[in-house]
């Protein structure tokens, strides 16, 4: 099943292309991604492995990685590139 984690990223222009992502309340997730579209997926799969090295562990996960309930109304804030005609 999958779960919905609501964090917020930052991503950082690099200067040879692409972007360095990270979590201000998430320290461990630091990722990196070539254009926006690879940002989620990136973001996804870091998370996914942050979340089995604490279960690996046997360590509990940080509050700020519980999951939204199923019923809870989801607010996102996303990037929208527009390109002009």
């Amino acid at each position: 099943m999958e779960n919905i984690y609501k964090l917020p990223l930052v991503l950082e222009p690099q200067p040879e292309g692409g972007y360095t992502i990270t979590c201000p309340l998430l320290p461990e997730l630091v990722t990196e991604a070539d254009t926006l579209d690879d940002v989620l997926p990136n973001v996804s799969d870091a998370l996914a492995a942050i979340i089995e090295a604490f279960e690996d562990l046997h360590q509990p996960l940080p509050p700020v990685l519980q999951p939204l309930s199923p019923d809870a109304p989801l607010w996102i804030e996303t990037l929208v590139q527009v390109t002009s005609a």
